[in-house]
């Protein structure tokens, strides 16, 4: 009787809290269905703190991982290596284990970049920031990169920021991108929504909601019934999947070549 060569799999998945609501598993459960990729899984960790993260690779041979809310600054200390957009932007939101080491890298930043519509290029403006978490970071990166002048705004009284309360409504005016990157609005919290004057808003804002659950956020209802073009986090998250699935596979090819 012939022998059936046993199909050596790699498990994936995501680490963080909360995760009941994730993209992240039905994208790469239909992407692998889709494209007939049978020697990878992924499934959703939660953990309760980031010490435990080194026992949930162990424990499930994670070959590699995604990382959310609200760990993607807290890993950082347990990576081996950063590569260079996650050592500029000061967040890991993708992460390759292999041969006793922890890679950490940043996929956020190429998914909000080209999710950015084309126009929005040709324009010199300026944009408005709500929050400075983790996602937060990888935004500020690509708008520093692009040249933005940006103003930040948070509740938690950083250095660099303003309060919501310091945000005037010429402010917002004369802001033409504004970039929610704060988890308000995000199911089931849906009523939930920064504390702008939205009436500043007009026809010449884009406004950008990183949030994806729902599609439509308190925040994009309120900007377009200023006229507002508004974008959801959809996308990037997309475009963030496919770059995080292509590092771990370049990763993975890499070690096989070195055995």
């Amino acid at each position: 009787m012939s022998s059936v060569k046993k199909l050596q799999m790699f498990h994936l998945g995501l680490i963080g809290r909360d995760l009941s609501h994730s993209f992240s598993k039905k994208y790469f459960d239909e992407k692998f269905e889709k494209e007939n990729i049978h020697e990878f899984d992924y499934n959703l960790f939660e953990i309760d703190k980031i010490s435990d993260i080194q026992r949930t690779i162990k424990n499930y041979s994670l070959t590699g991982f995604n990382v959310t809310i609200p760990y993607k600054e807290e890993i950082i200390p347990y990576c081996t290596y950063l590569s260079a957009e996650a050592e500029a932007i000061g967040a890991v939101n993708c992460v390759f284990t292999g041969n006793g080491r922890m890679i950490g890298h940043n996929t956020d930043c190429y998914g909000f970049l080209n999710s950015l519509p084309d126009d929005l290029f040709r324009l010199n403006f300026q944009a408005i920031v709500f929050g400075t978490g983790g996602a937060s970071k990888a935004i500020q990166y690509v708008l520093k990169k692009l040249n933005v002048k940006m103003i930040l705004v948070s509740t938690s009284r950083k250095i660099g920021t303003i309060g919501y309360d310091q945000l005037s409504k010429d402010i917002i005016h004369q802001s033409k991108l504004l970039v929610n990157c704060t988890p308000l609005g995000t199911s089931p919290n849906i009523d939930s929504v920064v504390p702008i004057d939205f009436s500043a808003i007009s026809s010449d804002h884009l406004c950008y909601d990183l949030v994806y659950n729902p599609g439509e956020t308190l925040f994009i209802k309120k900007a377009k019934l200023q006229g507002a073009r508004c974008i959801n986090g959809l996308r990037m998250l997309e475009l963030q999947a496919e770059a995080a699935w292509n590092f771990w596979i370049e990763k993975i090819n890499i070690d096989s070549n070195k055995v």
